[in-house]
């Protein structure tokens, strides 16, 4: 990004100077008139404007809320860490795009001083040029057909990995120049150019991370299963909650709903399991395979292991030669 607009971007603005004189925590009142944190769009947008721009607030910590229009998030310089529907995490580095539908809910940790990102509060109207002008059907056009018809598709964010594509580079800082400092003079030139954006965007889905929240789930669990799998004799929940950035509890909950057993139970199964695949085929002593599986108590095995196969490991042994 040019020099002038990225200077002008990392100027401390007002809200910004109140959280650095003390403030403690974010001004709901400048994004929402509700209970619930909903940024509303009435709040950002001037009456009849389908979109406008505004630097993102720094140095504090945005707690989890939803927006009544799409976000488009860029990354101008530095990175900013997103929590997005309670778990996704999204390191959003410079040169990247993140979209959020309406259904996200979004979590924003603190930024710093050279950590200058600007959001786009876009009405789903705005897209119409830009759909019409996306041919192919891939996870851009359906993100735009959920924000037109205004229900959920099950895409909650796209995150665009585009740092590298200059054409896209090109488009994004026309339309920052654009709202920064032409305001209501261009809205037919920024409709075209967001139109452009998406084009391009459409044409490298390969740098694309879309995940809605079946696709997370399953994901997720793929992910657990593959860490008992590989991790079956020293593993822990709270170890493979800080590998998928889960809280302990949530992730708990998550393994009993989608498998129908606590960690600790498909944990024992995989123990189990395997040790009766090294009785069957191999002559390692039972001792050593109990060691081998993960635990140090001789009888507790015996005991869970006779509970699963309904033999002693040495009749199970016996039995399977």
């Amino acid at each position: 990004m040019r020099d002038l607009l990225l200077d002008q971007l990392k100027q401390i603005t007002e809200e910004e100077q109140a959280i650095l004189d003390g403030q403690s925590g974010v001004n709901k009142s400048l994004y929402t008139s509700g209970k619930n944190f909903v940024v509303d769009k009435d709040k950002m947008l001037a009456r009849g404007t389908l979109i406008d721009m505004r630097p993102h607030t720094r140095f504090v910590h945005f707690p989890e809320h939803t927006h009544n229009y799409i976000e488009i998030i860029y990354m101008c310089s530095g990175t900013t860490t997103h929590l997005i529907n309670g778990g996704v995490r999204v390191e959003l580095q410079q040169g990247e795009l993140l979209f959020l539908n309406s259904n996200a809910r979004q979590e924003i940790l603190p930024a710093g001083r050279e950590d200058v990102a600007v959001n786009f509060i876009v009405l789903p109207e705005f897209f119409h040029q830009a759909f019409q002008m996306v041919e192919e059907d891939n996870v851009v056009r359906d993100f735009l057909v959920g924000t037109l018809q205004k229900k959920h598709q099950g895409m909650d964010f796209i995150h665009f990995q585009v740092a590298d594509v200059l054409p896209v580079q090109n488009l994004v800082e026309n339309l920052v120049w654009s709202l920064l400092y032409e305001a209501g003079g261009k809205s037919g030139t920024n409709q075209m150019t967001m139109a452009l954006l998406i084009q391009q965007l459409s044409r490298h889905t390969e740098k694309i991370r879309v995940v809605g929240p079946d696709q997370f789930d399953r994901r997720l669990m793929f992910t657990v299963l593959r860490y008992i799998e590989d991790n079956y004799r020293e593993g822990t929940l709270t170890e493979l909650a800080a590998l998928t950035f889960q809280p302990v509890s949530g992730l708990s909950r998550f393994i009993k709903r989608e498998a129908g057993a606590t960690f600790q139970q498909l944990l024992m199964q995989k123990r189990l399991n395997q040790a009766a695949y090294l009785l069957t085929n191999t002559r390692v002593p039972v001792e050593d395979i109990i060691a081998a599986v993960g635990y140090d108590n001789s009888s507790y095995f015996h005991r869970i292991f006779k509970q699963q196969f309904g033999v002693t490991p040495k009749k199970y042994r016996d039995s399977e030669h």
